[in-house]
This record gives structure tokens, sequence and C-alpha cells, in this order.
């Protein structure tokens, strides 16, 4: 740990603040400021926590929906429990953790999914940002299956290629549609979040595809190489599996 981190956190005001409230992570106060503007959580809601670890998030939402709703928590890490909350460790596009959320809710759908699901950083942005793209374009995709028609959905995106990709996916399968920095995010940060309010009954525009499907076409669109066109000495393994800019011609 570098001493100049040890220091930036330390003066940190939002993890100061989120030590003091109870909260698990300084993230928390992210939801709490989208939720401040957006209204996207309500008392009696059913909340599904994508990437849930350590629990800031799930922690809030519980507090949002009170005794009357339902919050789920899914992440591959293990996370402690939270009161009020259910919490499985597990891979959300595997179908045991879909079964296993659906005895908890009954088989009702959500009435909002949030993710601040983050891939482990490498320090490359590229490759951090690639990662980012196809974990938030999974986060639609299950968004898109759980949420009911009405829901809502947050997601974390970082700026770069690819991303214009996904905000018109999600455009596609939700009414509203914005980005929204808190305030609680770093100044360094890249980081935004997609704010999708009012899930569409079907995609506009007749749209058969994944999200996942249109991103990876939109990569494409701009330059990107998917994994098929990739010489194997020159991958890279990152978010969309393995990609690369093509080269110029």
């Amino acid at each position: 740990m570098s001493k100049r981190w040890y220091q930036e956190n330390k003066r940190d005001p939002w993890r100061r603040q989120a030590k003091s409230k109870g909260y698990r992570a300084r993230s928390a106060y992210k939801l709490l400021q989208i939720q401040e503007k957006f209204k996207i959580i309500k008392i009696g809601n059913n909340v599904l926590d994508i990437g849930c670890h350590p629990g800031g998030w799930t922690q809030v939402s519980v507090e949002i929906v009170g005794d009357s709703g339902i919050v789920v928590g899914v992440d591959l890490l293990t996370t402690s429990s939270i009161e009020g909350a259910e919490i499985i460790i597990g891979d959300i596009t595997e179908n045991s953790t879909i079964e296993r959320i659906a005895d908890i809710t009954r088989n009702t759908k959500f009435d909002v999914i949030i993710s601040d699901i983050s891939p482990g950083l490498t320090g490359r942005y590229d490759t951090d940002q690639a990662i980012s793209l196809e974990l938030s374009t999974m986060a639609l995709d299950t968004a898109f299956d759980l949420v009911k028609v009405g829901g809502n959905f947050i997601t974390k995106i970082f700026q770069g290629r690819g991303v214009e990709g996904l905000v018109e996916s999600a455009k596609r399968r939700f009414m509203n549609v914005n980005r929204y920095t808190p305030t609680a995010s770093r100044t360094a940060s890249s980081e935004t979040y997609l704010i999708c309010q009012n899930r569409l009954l079907n995609p506009r525009k007749g749209s058969k595809n994944s999200a996942m499907e249109e991103v990876k076409n939109h990569l494409e669109t701009i330059g990107i190489i998917t994994e098929n066109e990739i010489q194997l000495d020159d991958e890279t393994v990152v978010g969309f599996r393995k990609y690369r800019k093509a080269e110029e011609t």
C-alpha cells in the first residue's frame, strides 16, 4: 500500500462519513445522491444489487425500501450478511443463481436493479474500461430479463470507446436514460452512472438482439476487432473476451 494512497484515503470525507454512519463503503453515498436526484427506489420495492460486495449499496437499498420491500444482493465474492437483505454468493449469469433469486422473490420480478460492479483493476485504462463495459452490458441484459415493465436500472460505466453502444442499447430498452456523476465519485475517476427509468415492454426498433450482441456490433463499427479475428500473438484478455484496435489500412 503506497503512502500517497493511504494519505488520500485518510483525507477522503466520504470514506470518513461512511465509516461514521456504519456503511461498508464510501460508494453508499453515490447511491444516496443518485436516489436524491432521480428517486429510483421507493418504499416497498423489490431491489436486486448485482455485484453487491462489500454491501454499501445493499445497505442503502434496505434503508429505502423498508420492511415491506425485498433486497437481494449477488456477488462472486463472499459478502457478510446484511440485516434486511438476502445475500447470494454466485454468478448472476448462471441459471442456478437465477433460481435462488426466484425462490426468494417467489418468481416476482424486481422494481429496481442496481449495479456498482467494477472489474479487478489492472492499472491499464483501456483494459479496465473494456472489462467494465462488458460487465455493465451483462448487467443491462440481466436487468431487462429480471426487472418488471416500468422498472428502473442503474449501472456504473467508465467513459471510453464503446460506451455509446451501451447507452444506445439502454435507450432501446428504457423510456428515459441519463448519465449522472455523483459528487461522491472521485474527481480523478472517469466513472459515471447510467440511470435507466421505465423499462419498456419490448426493445425499441424491434431489436431481437441482446445488449451484449448490440455492443459487440457497435465495437466492430468503430474499428474494434472482436475475439474471432484476433491474432494469437497480439491478443489481450480484456472485456468482451479479447479485443484490440483494428489495424489501419
